[in-house]
């Protein structure tokens, strides 16, 4: 006979327990500590707990225990489930309830069953327990099957209890009334738990989800950035991960929970969702006279007709009693100076590598030396103002109005993140997704923040941007760079105060540069 001391001993157990599923977040262990529970409060030497099918047409084993057998399935004990026990039907082929399983029962009907005996259990089909006991020599007597309820009254699992223990003298019994009842509370509080649990995961997943919509928006608008935002998640957890394995030097003390692992992540993820914002025809600009088509073959045309108007010339300087012979050779001279010309303004046109003075000289004076007539018959520049100014970019395809335009899509992403109702473990996102472009020295963008205003995440971030822009294969621009190469500049973005220097060293010395190279950078690439 239990005792009032007794009772009052498994409510604190109870509350205890329900205090610490509240906690948990990790599925499998919730789970098991459901089970575990469910057991040591009961005094169950065995328990299994299966979950409802998101059909709600099987019960899933999840767990498995049975002490007096060390038998231990699912959770921590690193044995699966999966193809050790099959899933429980709740309906036969013609569609009837399968309710001669217990568990089946207990699922569809929502009622607890407490059997003293399953041997002489009546309206129950235990053939498949029987066959376990034959094989083992074990022998499956008591059973208490308890729904589990979420908020809704919905079944979501079954918790089932084997053999309950009577500690007097280790003699399998019938779970008493008070056990049924604390069984009951507790899967109750499971199931909330658990319910709870879920929700936060379909959450998570949903929020995760929306975040890859943005990202597949960019990669649709821009293929160039799509590779890109996929590729500096990957990398910037890559860093994490290194730098929360450092037991040395200034980031010994650096240590990452799985919350912070997920904010950085996500951070990762939003990092440049601002460029939703960016025009296309800046963020793919391939050349420096491309807009929505390349400019290029206009001025390939011009040259077509400065080419044309001087074979006229050329004719009617011969029919007029000019040398013919020196008017060939002017015209030949003419048209290979426009071919030189034109090829020289060409390879300008790619942006692949940085301008001399001399080379800006020469395209001014391509400028003004050629002259022709437009479709209405007028002088025009050879060179508008604006081909001036794109052809005359010292480096790179962009001018200084595009390249603002694209540097804007951090502020943007900043106003994007700020405008979102974060939760308490995300709050950060928004600094960490935002400081990416941000310098050492206080000369990045947007906000000119200086190391020591930056957090340790934001800094990690700045430096898998670079690396991931200097490497990449996809860009219009340029081939992608040699990982000797990368590595170089980024030293010397560490000398010169562009990146952490301490998150460089772990960069290098973890290996984390050649584990990303691995990974994502093209054979041809990987020189060290």
């Amino acid at each position: 006979m239990e005792t009032t001391d007794d009772l009052f001993r498994r409510l604190e157990q109870l509350n205890d327990i329900g205090a610490s599923l509240s906690d948990e977040r990790n599925l499998p262990i919730l789970l098991e500590k459901i089970l575990l529970a469910a057991k040591t409060i009961t005094g169950a030497d065995g328990g299994t707990l299966y979950l409802l099918s998101e059909d709600r047409q099987r019960l899933h084993f999840e767990i498995v225990r049975t002490d007096s057998l060390g038998v231990a399935f699912g959770g921590s004990s690193g044995q699966p489930t999966s193809g050790k026990f099959p899933d429980l039907p709740l309906y036969r082929s013609d569609g009837t309830p399968n309710t001669c399983m217990v568990a089946v029962y207990a699922a569809i009907n929502g009622r607890t069953v407490n059997i003293a005996d399953a041997y002489g259990a009546v309206g129950f089909d235990f053939s498949g327990t029987c066959q376990f006991d034959d094989r083992t020599g074990y022998r499956s007597q008591s059973f208490l099957t308890v729904p589990m309820k979420n908020h809704e009254g919905e079944v979501i699992g079954v918790l089932q209890l084997i053999n309950a223990i009577r500690p007097a003298d280790g003699q399998v019994v019938e779970f008493s009334p008070a056990d049924q009842r604390l069984a009951e509370s507790l899967a109750s509080q499971a199931a909330i738990a658990l319910t709870n649990q879920q929700l936060i995961r379909q959450m998570e997943d949903l929020f995760e989800s929306f975040i890859s919509m943005i990202n597949l928006a960019i990669d649709e608008k821009s293929p160039y950035t799509g590779g890109h935002c996929q590729r500096v998640p990957e990398l910037t957890m890559m860093l994490a991960d290194a730098v929360d394995a450092t037991s040395e030097g200034p980031l010994a003390d650096f240590k990452l929970t799985d919350k912070d692992r997920y904010e950085l992540r996500i951070a990762a993820l939003m990092h440049d969702c601002g460029k939703v914002t960016t025009p296309v025809h800046v963020v793919d600009k391939a050349t420096k006279l491309q807009t929505i088509f390349d400019r290029i073959h206009m001025i390939d045309t011009r040259f077509e007709v400065l080419k044309r108007d001087a074979e006229v010339r050329l004719w009617r300087s011969i029919a007029g009693g000019e040398e013919r012979a020196e008017a060939e050779a002017l015209y030949a001279e003419f048209c290979q100076r426009c071919d030189d010309d034109r090829l020289f303004l060409r390879k300008a046109n790619i942006g692949g590598e940085r301008m001399s003075d001399e080379d800006f000289a020469r395209i001014r004076r391509i400028g003004n030396d050629y002259h022709w007539r437009d479709i209405e018959g007028n002088d025009a520049p050879f060179l508008s103002a604006d081909e001036l100014e794109n052809l005359t970019i010292r480096a790179g395809t962009l001018t200084e109005s595009e390249r603002q335009t694209v540097n804007h899509h951090i502020v943007a992403t900043i106003r994007m993140l700020e405008q979102l109702p974060w939760p308490k473990h995300l709050r950060r996102v928004p600094e960490y997704a935002g400081g990416h472009h941000e310098r050492m020295d206080g000369k990045g963008y947007p906000k000119g923040l200086k190391r020591e205003q930056m957090s340790w995440q934001a800094r990690m971030m700045g430096i898998a941007d670079i690396f991931e822009a200097l490497t990449a294969k996809d860009r219009p621009y340029k081939e992608g760079m040699k990982l000797s190469q990368a590595l170089k500049i980024l030293e010397n973005f560490c000398n010169n105060g562009h990146i952490d220097p301490d998150l460089y060293e772990v960069f290098v010395r973890s290996g984390v540069f050649r584990k990303y190279a691995e990974g994502f950078m093209g054979a041809g690439q990987v020189d060290c």
